[in-house]
């Protein structure tokens, strides 16, 4: 994909790659490195370790281009912050996606699922790389498609519809060219209007990421603007927003790529700028202090990272997110967007386990970790993915106990 290239209209049908001879001898339509990078998707590995088959272990990207480590607020030296020890349960609640689920919107095979309440109450969930068919890599590739829940109330959340009715349709313009797709990273509300935000290219690959809103509930999307993937080094590929009542809206970033050491980035934008790129403003350390306008840097200790995602709720800040070394899916609590995650403790939410064993919160080969719009800290709710073979790949809906509400501290200026 190219990142001159400009989408066409929201709502224009994506077309399908015909399949080729050795795809059709390979069987399902797709060429080996098409099954390579359907294979790919989101590192979701097989077994659990979330890498792709045969990769290296993470090379740290050079000084100044994917990771600029700063010191910890107010400290002038870099710390870790610790795995908090508390006791943290959770289990199930339902299958959100699934045939059962799904599959009567031609939506079987599907993942993500980062929810948005909707201006008319109702939940929005935003899915990845999705199929029809026998499973992942069958036909009829979508990437996103949108899925409905009439029901807001966390007690009850059901997939009863779908952009597109019995067809969940792709939500923006994407043909899987060259095996491209489009992975929503964020799906947000403000006022009246639905924003969700993209990374485009081959897996891994990040060309650009894209910008899109809604002003109906999620059925159209209207183009916004766009960022090259190489920005920041690629620390401002993958990008999750949090909804402030001040005004703005704080968006914190990573590389989108598993394999890769990552910072992790924050910025702001009046929420009245939302699609306009040179309106983010970047949080970072120099001459000895943190600022607004100070090159970025990143905010905590850089890592590997998988999906991310940024909440205001409660009078606090919710960031969740899945850890790749050691495997696991955490969350932090602070005070201010600006607090020190530095020190602010990492709480274990989800934990890995293998296929059939699995109970309480853990997952086998879990992945993203989406806050619930609802949510309390008493009461925490989160979409999480699988995928350790062709039919084990879903969005299932887990309620988490015991997270530890006590925010952190702001950096001492």
């Amino acid at each position: 994909m190219s990142s001159s290239s400009v989408p066409g209209p929201a709502g224009t049908p994506a077309p399908q790659d015909p399949p080729t001879t050795e795809a059709a001898a390979a069987g399902g339509g797709r060429s080996p490195a098409r099954r390579a990078v359907i294979a790919g998707l989101f590192g979701a590995a097989l077994g659990g370790s979330g890498l792709l088959p045969g990769t290296a272990g993470a090379a740290t990207p050079p000084a100044g281009k994917a990771v600029a480590t700063g010191a910890a607020p107010g400290t002038g030296t870099a710390v870790s912050a610790g795995v908090s020890p508390a006791l943290i349960t959770g289990a199930k609640v339902a299958n959100l996606t699934g045939p059962a689920e799904t599959g009567p919107f031609a939506a079987p095979w599907t993942d993500l699922g980062i929810p948005a309440r909707c201006p008319d109450g109702s939940l929005l969930f935003v899915c990845g790389d999705t199929f029809d068919g026998s499973g992942v890599g069958g036909p009829d590739w979508r990437a996103p498609v949108g899925l409905r829940s009439s029901s807001s109330n966390l007690s009850s959340v059901r997939i009863d519809g779908a952009v597109g009715g019995s067809h969940a349709v792709g939500l923006v313009p994407e043909g899987h060219a060259g095996g491209t797709t489009a992975i929503p990273s964020d799906v947000f509300t403000v006022g009246d209007t639905m924003y969700m935000h993209l990374m485009r290219g081959v897996i891994y690959q990040t060309d650009h990421s894209d910008f899109w809103r809604s002003t109906d509930n999620g059925q159209t999307w209207e183009y916004l603007c766009q960022w090259p993937g190489g920005q920041y080094g690629g620390q401002f590929q993958q990008k999750t927003y949090a909804v402030a009542d001040d005004g703005y809206c704080y968006v914190l970033s990573t590389a989108f790529n598993r394999d890769v050491v990552s910072g992790l980035l924050l910025h702001r934008v009046p929420q009245t700028q939302l699609g306009t790129p040179a309106a983010y403003q970047p949080w970072g350390y120099a001459g000895g202090a943190w600022a607004w306008g100070n090159a970025p840097t990143t905010i905590t200790g850089a890592r590997r990272w998988g999906e991310i995602c940024f909440r205001a709720m409660g009078g606090k800040y919710a960031f969740t997110w899945l850890n790749m070394d050691v495997l696991s899916m955490r969350a932090q609590i602070f005070a201010l967007p600006t607090s020190n995650l530095f020190t602010t403790p990492e709480q274990t939410m989800i934990v890995p386990t293998a296929p059939g064993l699995e109970i309480g919160n853990a997952v086998a080969s879990p992945y993203g970790g989406f806050i619930l719009p609802g949510s309390t800290f008493a009461d925490f709710h989160i979409a999480v993915s699988q995928w350790y073979d062709n039919q084990n790949y879903r969005v299932m809906h887990y309620r988490i106990n015991g997270l530890d509400p006590t925010a952190a501290a702001a950096p001492a200026k």
